[in-house]
């Protein structure tokens, strides 16, 4: 079995930004396995196009390094880019030419040999669902279409990270069925980190996430440990003769209260061991009569709402 450093395809350690006086990423690490796909979520403006172009090395980092397969991007930018294949937010597309034309032209671009260039170009397209357009002029083709066209200029030259910023910004909803279905193929061979604000987005393809907010990394797990993670803090708790909010939000190792019912309450706990046993002890002795004390079924939204929350606080 390999190694963690041999499965490794990028590292960021300490990746920090600055615009003047205003600090866009602050000191976040990041890492990337060969076949996973790890989301970059956060709201807008949390950083996380400032953190892709210098994963990219199109944008140089105020401090922090960044390892794109064990070669260092800031000591040898090229060979470290030539594993990378990269599409911005705005495909960067040649409308005045046809898909096979702009694909030849990105296969040279990254100095892939004549003799293999057509075999580079036409796995690209088959791979992206584009093996009928080659003809096609980019500017003819749909949005959803020309998304395609710049994924398979990333993967031309078979990269081993391929980043992905905001994929499916101004699709249509089959559009976007049809992107993710394939970003979730290419993570079987490449690594792919994508950005995005879109939560459906994270949960459809990713196998982690890392969530940025106001440039600081809040959280990184995997989508399953996210929800337990925020359902192992909060209980649904039923009592057919409740006392007032206020004297629930008081119990020991509850941090908030609030109603769903008359006789239903959302409880998010502070993380003591001991706080299930004292709201089963509280119920009990005061005859509050508990009927219900489950764990809470928690969205990937809820989760993002409290941890981008607790980082605001």
């Amino acid at each position: 079995m390999a190694d963690q450093e041999a499965v490794t395809t990028l590292s960021a350690r300490g990746l920090t930004r600055n615009f003047g006086a205003h600090t866009a990423v602050r000191g976040i690490n990041l890492e990337l396995r060969r076949g996973e796909v790890v989301g970059l979520l956060g709201p807008n403006g949390a950083g996380k196009t400032t953190t892709m172009q210098m994963l990219t090395g199109n944008l140089a980092p105020t401090a922090g390094t960044i390892s794109i397969c064990g070669i260092d991007l800031l000591d040898h930018p090229a060979a470290a880019k030539a594993r990378i294949g990269y599409l911005p937010e705005t495909p960067p597309l040649y409308r005045e030419l046809n898909v096979d034309e702009y694909l030849t032209l990105a296969a040279r671009l990254h100095r892939i040999p004549k003799a293999r260039r057509r075999e580079a170009v036409d796995g690209a397209k088959q791979r992206c669902g584009l093996a009928g357009v080659g003809g096609k002029l980019i500017g003819a083709l749909s949005k959803g279409f020309q998304q395609r066209v710049g994924i398979a200029q990333a993967i031309v030259h078979g990269p081993d990270v391929v980043v992905l910023d905001e994929p499916t910004v101004g699709l249509d909803p089959n559009q976007i069925r049809e992107i993710r279905s394939l970003i979730r193929e290419l993570g079987g061979k490449h690594s792919v980190i994508l950005s995005t604000h879109i939560l459906p987005e994270v949960e459809a393809v990713c196998d982690r996430v890392q969530i940025m907010h106001h440039g600081n990394l809040v959280y990184s797990d995997t989508i399953s440990a996210l929800k337990d993670f925020q359902s192992g803090h909060t209980v649904v708790l039923g009592l057919r003769r409740p006392p007032a909010m206020d004297e629930l939000a008081a119990l020991p190792g509850v941090a908030t209260a609030e109603g769903i019912s008359e006789t239903l309450f959302r409880l998010q706990l502070t993380g003591d061991g001991d706080s299930v046993d004292a709201l089963v002890k509280q119920s009990a002795g005061k005859d509050w009569g508990l009927y219900r004390l489950s764990p809470a079924q928690t969205s990937l939204e809820d989760v993002f709402v409290n941890l981008t929350r607790r980082e605001e606080k």
